[in-house]
Parts: structure tokens; C-alpha cells; sequence
């Protein structure tokens, strides 16, 4: 049994977050910080351990852990290790702002985490500290070192592109994947819900960078069948990569292959989708994880043929740290 649309898509691919908590405050995310709301906590790794066996069990071979910050969980290394093991599931992945990655690549890599995602949104320092509101930057670049000499199979590096803070910083970027085989991907500002007037303050098509690298030799890589949403971009003098996440363009949402599970228990069809279908009570006990089958596959069918986001709809995503990013 696999998880599939009425538009003919299949889903292999699963964004679980493990907290909506993050302890950094970037200023397209949480410029405030993160703010609790009442309610329960996030899902249990008891929770956490019967959704991850039902996704595996329906196709799902590729999970990411998500957040918030998802490595601020205590029992984060015990929430890998138990993904990891789950039959069916042949990639683990993790998303992180690298905050713990050089005292923790080694041990991550150990529980089962084979590809890793670092967001880096600036190679300067005091453009780093403004953007998330922590002097980290030397912090984050040892981290993906570590990660290096940990042994992931892929490393890659996230930029979030925005005029006027880090735009003049494409060439540094696109240094990073001269000689190590690290892929560096800039993702469009995205509109939320709070962060309407940012967006539109900062807000650049990656047009703009798919123009320069073509222009400069990069030529355009075939996606792989379990590819996210970068286009991907590589040059015969580069190790690396650059990937583009353009959430603007045409047609961005006719291939999605990915399903989001919240911290809370929620399937997000879409991110900027507008509601969550709440499951969580169906993951209270082994005897449930058949009926939790059930009415994942009934829920998937509900998914919508793409977002609005051109037209300024952002659904119920008020930042991306809510649902997973």
C-alpha cells in the first residue's frame, strides 16, 4: 500500500517534525523568539515511534527530521536512533542551524542519520548574528566540518535568499562547493502569516541566480526519482552543487513527493496549506496504529493540486518553525 493524490502524485518522502521549538530568531522565521503556546508538548517517542512505523509501512522511505530546532530536544538522539531503525525506512535525514553539530556530528551519524541539511543564511559574521540573533557563525562552519569528517553521505548547506541582506553574497556562497562535495541551495523568501511586510521588503526570485550560473558554466543536473524541490546546477570545476528552491515558479507543486507530520500530530498536505488534519489520538497505543493507517490514506487524498502562494495566500502557516519548514 503507498500513499497517493488525485493528481496522480505518490508520496515517498516525510518532513516529521519533533518540536516547534527553535532556539535561534531568524528574522524571516521567529524575530521575537519562540513563544510556547498552551497545550500539550510535542509528540512523545513512543508517538513519534508509531508514526514513523505506519509512514515506513506505507512507502515513506525518506524521513527528515524537522522543527523548530529539532536537535533541542533532550531525547533527540533516542528520536534518531528509533527513525532510524524503523523497517522500510532507508534514509534518515536531518535539518539543523548547526548549533550542536560539532559536538554531535559523530553521535548523529552513530543513530542513523545519513544526509544532512545546515542552514547558513551568511558567511559573514555580523550579517549571521543580525539574521538569527546569535553570534554562532564560526560555530555553524565547524559544524559542517565535523559533519564532513563524520562521514554523511550528503551535506548541504541552505541559504535563505533576501534583498538588501544576504543577495551580495552569492559569490562566497557558491565557493563553498569548489572543492568539497557539498551542496549549497538558496531558497526563496517565502510569505507567512506574520511576516507579510518582511516579505515583501526582501523578497528575490532565484531567477536571478539560475541567470548568473548559467551564464558563468554551471549547467542544469536531472532530478533524482526521490528528489525534493531544488533545481540543481553543476559545473566541471566544482565538487559541490547549487540547488535553487523557487516555491514562486511555475508548476514548483506538479512533482511534490513530500507529506508533513507536526510536532503536534497534525498532517500538513501542504505547508501552506490550509489546515492540518489532527491524528495525534490515534497514536495513543499499538492497537490504534492500524485505524491511524487508515485515515492517513483517506487524508491524502484531500491534498490540493498546489499552494497560493502567488497570490498571497499562505494558508494557516504563521512561520515556518509552526509545521516544520
Amino acid at each position: 500500500m503507498h500513499l497517493g493524490d488525485g493528481f496522480g502524485r505518490t508520496f515517498k518522502y516525510l518532513r516529521l517534525s519533533v518540536t516547534d521549538a527553535c532556539n535561534f530568531r531568524c528574522s524571516y522565521c521567529l524575530p521575537d523568539g519562540y513563544r510556547r503556546c498552551g497545550g500539550p508538548g510535542p509528540l512523545t517517542l513512543d508517538e513519534l515511534r508509531r508514526a514513523a512505523t505506519v509512514f515506513a509501512s506505507l512507502g515513506l522511505r525518506k524521513i527528515r527530521l524537522t522543527g523548530g530546532e529539532p536537535t533541542v530536544r533532550r531525547d533527540f538522539d533516542d528520536v534518531a536512533a528509533m527513525v532510524a531503525a524503523q523497517p522500510g525506512v532507508e534514509k534518515l535525514a536531518l535539518t539543523t542551524n548547526g548549533y550542536r553539530l560539532p559536538q554531535r556530528a559523530e553521535t548523529w551519524h552513530r543513530a542513523g542519520i545519513r544526509a544532512l541539511n545546515v542552514s547558513l543564511d551568511s558567511l559573514d559574521r555580523e550579517t549571521f548574528r543580525r539574521i538569527t540573533g546569535h553570534d554562532r557563525r564560526d560555530e555553524v562552519l565547524d559544524g559542517i566540518d565535523a559533519a564532513f569528517a563524520a562521514g554523511f553521505d550528503a551535506i548541504k548547506v541552505n541559504a535563505v535568499y533576501m534583498k538588501g541582506i544576504n543577495d551580495h553574497e552569492l559569490d562566497a556562497f557558491v565557493a563553498l562547493a569548489k572543492d568539497r562535495p557539498v551542496g549549497v541551495r538558496f531558497i526563496e523568501l517565502m510569505e507567512t502569516g506574520d511576516h507579510a511586510a518582511f516579505f515583501r521588503r526582501h523578497h528575490l526570485s532565484t531567477d536571478i541566480i539560475a541567470r548568473k550560473l548559467l551564464a558563468e558554466g554551471w549547467t542544469p543536473r536531472l532530478k533524482a526519482a526521490d528528489a525534493g524541490p531544488a533545481n540543481d546546477f553543476v559545473h566541471p570545476d566544482y565538487r559541490g552543487s547549487i540547488g535553487l528552491i523557487a516555491p514562486y515558479s511555475k508548476d514548483f507543486c506538479k512533482s511534490c513527493n513530500r507529506l508533513r507530520f507536526s510536532s503536534q500530530g497534525k498532517l500538513h498536505l501542504c505547508l501552506f496549506g490550509e489546515f492540518g488534519v489532527p491524528l495525534r489520538s490515534w497514536l495513543q497505543s499499538d492497537d490504534q496504529m492500524e485505524e491511524f493507517r487508515d485515515r492517513l490514506v483517506a487524508a491524502v487524498t484531500r491534498k490540493t493540486d498546489g499552494h497560493r502562494l502567488a497570490h498571497g495566500l499562505t494558508g494557516m502557516t504563521s512561520n515556518l518553525s509552526a509545521i516544520g519548514g
